[in-house]
């Protein structure tokens, strides 16, 4: 029997700016950042739909001008509102595709910088409503969409001479093989993860210990370290984790875009003796043909870069190139689900491994669904292959990832895991949440001095 279609739309698009004081502990510091407040530029579609469902989602900064990202969502908002929720539901790609292509809008782009990603937080709301009508967790509704209509969701335009259509649907349909045996043993074990926790610039050596230690005990078989800031530093910081972890624990290290291509080199050599993994964002993340280079001089040690990749263009390039050994998706940062589809396909056609960026608020969040869904309806592998995990903020969301032994729990609330608690919203709305009124009242009493966002 046919469910008789709705006549739900889209009521609203409510926008925040909520940041999280973490620059106070240092927490996500690295060489280019040393003083990150976690926020996160959030929106809420509301409907009228009669079983309450709403759509989440947000874009993640690091403090000062996130409202310049939330005043970005909030210009998009005439394309959303009135759209018929089963509609929007049943082809997500269709807002997309008028998304990108306003042409007022695509002026300040065109896809990449803070537009596409307000485009992106939209598109991932839209997708968290659609999860959520459907009962499924996202991987699942990824993983068990007919492949045609997966391929109808992608935007095939300047990556057309990389990935086809027929090339795509081709990948989806191998990857069903198997499928279900896949997402038992997901529900079973997980999905693996390693840990940066450790690693921030701006922890003692003392700290580095502790936490390192502890990764290991908890399960991780990779731990990540932020370098890039001075030489000496690093190489004492990279000796304790190695000397604390052991031979056998992969250490990944992060420049964050930090070093000219040459420095990038000669730095990585220099740690070379420490066995890291990858070198992470050695330079920029639009010089191409710098990764190349990079990648090229210091094997064995692989290159990794793509939180700070604009779109799917710049990747196909950076495959094409041979320019990268993983390939490190953003849920957050390029034009949401849709793009990253095309992305992970990519990916999948080039035979290069996807290792997640999560470094942020929510992040860890959003990004396991897509991981997943990779897992189950794509590769079929998790050969070394690792979602990036950090320990903050998890308590704010709804639905906080889970970890076990290293590992991912798969999330079986319906959903993109998108949805923040509301007490959390009331308290770190900018500037006036409950935490920022207080904060900003106590500065204004005190000697003014500068730190993160708040400033």
């Amino acid at each position: 029997m046919t469910p008789t279609p709705s006549r739900s739309r889209v009521t609203a698009v409510d926008t925040y700016d909520i940041r999280f004081p973490t620059s106070r502990e240092l927490d996500g510091s690295d060489a280019m950042n040393p003083d990150p407040d976690y926020s996160a530029a959030y929106v809420v579609l509301r409907t009228d739909d009669p079983d309450g469902h709403e759509g989440h989602g947000f874009t993640f900064t690091i403090g000062r001008g996130n409202d310049v990202q939330v005043a970005a969502i909030n210009a998009l908002r005439h394309h959303v509102v009135g759209r018929p929720v089963d509609e929007l539901c049943a082809d997500p790609g269709s807002l997309n595709r008028d998304l990108v292509g306003d042409s007022q809008l695509r002026w300040l782009g065109p896809e990449k910088g803070v537009m596409h990603m307000a485009i992106g937080a939209v598109v991932n709301a839209v997708w968290d409503l659609a999860a959520k009508r459907a009962a499924k967790p996202l991987w699942r509704l990824l993983a068990e969409a007919e492949p045609e209509w997966l391929v109808s969701q992608i935007d095939f335009r300047y990556i057309a001479d990389a990935l086809t259509p027929e090339q795509a649907l081709e990948i989806l349909e191998s990857g069903r093989r198997g499928a279900t045996g896949r997402t038992a043993r997901l529900l079973e074990r997980g999905y693996p993860g390693y840990t940066t926790s450790p690693g921030w610039l701006g922890y003692s050596d003392e700290k580095l210990t502790r936490l390192a230690r502890q990764a290991v005990a908890d399960g991780f078989t990779q731990i990540k370290l932020k370098v890039g800031a001075d030489l000496d530093d690093d190489i004492r910081r990279c000796r304790t984790a190695r000397e604390v972890i052991g031979p056998d624990i992969r250490m990944a290290i992060d420049a964050n875009q930090r070093w000219n291509v040459d420095e990038a080199i000669r730095w990585t050599r220099a740690l070379a003796d420490f066995d890291p993994y990858w070198v992470e964002e050695p330079t920029s993340p639009d010089d191409v043909l710098g990764h190349a280079a990079i990648r090229k001089d210091v094997a064995p040690v692989k290159v990794a870069t793509g939180e700070h990749v604009q779109n799917r263009i710049v990747f196909k390039q950076l495959l094409q190139a041979g320019a990268i050994d993983v390939l490190q998706i953003d849920a957050a940062r390029v034009g949401g689900v849709n793009e990253n589809l095309a992305i992970l396909l990519l990916a999948a056609r080039f035979g290069v491994p996807v290792c997640p960026h999560a470094g942020g608020v929510g992040l860890c969040e959003l990004v396991q669904h897509l991981s997943m869904f990779d897992y189950v309806a794509v590769t079929g592998t998790t050969d070394d292959r690792v979602i990036e995990y950090v320990d903050h903020l998890h308590d704010h969301f709804l639905d906080p990832v889970v970890i076990r032994e290293g590992h991912y729990t798969a999330p079986a609330a319906p959903g993109f895991s998108a949805e923040m608690r509301p007490e959390s919203i009331t308290e770190f709305t900018y500037p006036d949440g409950e935490f920022w009124t207080k904060d900003l009242a106590d500065r204004a009493t005190a000697e003014p001095h500068t730190n993160g966002a708040a400033a």
